[in-house]
């Protein structure tokens, strides 16, 4: 099974900083529809996000999950098999002010682990598999867990332009719609 492995913040929802509460949580245009095509097409839907906010203290788990499920629903209202969506975060940073996740790992990008246990548990064809993502570590990931494709769309965060400068990118698009047109269209990544 092939995986579209999608960042959160700047390729689902527009990227806030530390983005927590729902009041905050905007689908960047077109992208809720977009994933929906994705998954109407074959394609299983995996979210890959950072969020060291939880490590620095800025909000806790609980509130991270309570998101979360908002977004599933607005994406499932928009037409998303939302059960069929998985999400996976990483809530370390090496230099966060809460002691348990002010760790390194495996799992915070670019760091792989998120890729791999995703592709371990849902039993994902990494080299059929694409990532989208807006930023450099974003695409770092995908380049070590093995994943076919990795492509880049543009977003508010300064990172995202470095990416375009540093990246190993197979395409660079303005949002996540235009990247599905694109897979979609292309005979060999459409089936």
């Amino acid at each position: 099974m092939r995986a579209a492995f999608l960042d959160r913040d700047g390729v689902v929802n527009i990227d806030r900083g530390y983005v927590h509460r729902w009041e905050e949580f905007e689908f960047v245009p077109g992208a809720a529809q977009a994933m929906a095509r994705l998954q109407r097409a074959g394609w299983r839907l995996v979210i890959v996000t950072n969020q060291s906010g939880i490590a620095r203290g800025y909000f806790n788990e609980a509130q991270f999950q309570a998101l979360t499920g908002r977004m599933l629903q607005a994406l499932a209202e928009a037409g998303v098999d939302a059960a069929a969506v998985a999400v996976y975060h990483c809530p370390h940073h090496p230099h966060g002010r809460v002691p348990t996740l002010a760790v390194d790992c495996d799992c915070r990008k670019p760091a792989p682990g998120m890729i791999l246990r995703a592709a371990a548990e849902h039993g994902l064809s990494l080299a059929d598999s694409i990532l989208v993502g807006d930023k450099p570590s974003d695409i770092a990931a995908a380049r070590l867990a093995g994943v076919g494709r990795a492509f880049l769309v543009h977003s508010d965060n300064p990172e995202s332009v470095v990416a375009l400068a540093k990246a190993d990118v197979d395409a660079v698009f303005d949002k996540l719609t235009d990247c599905v047109d694109m897979l979609l269209s292309a005979a060999d990544w459409a089936q």
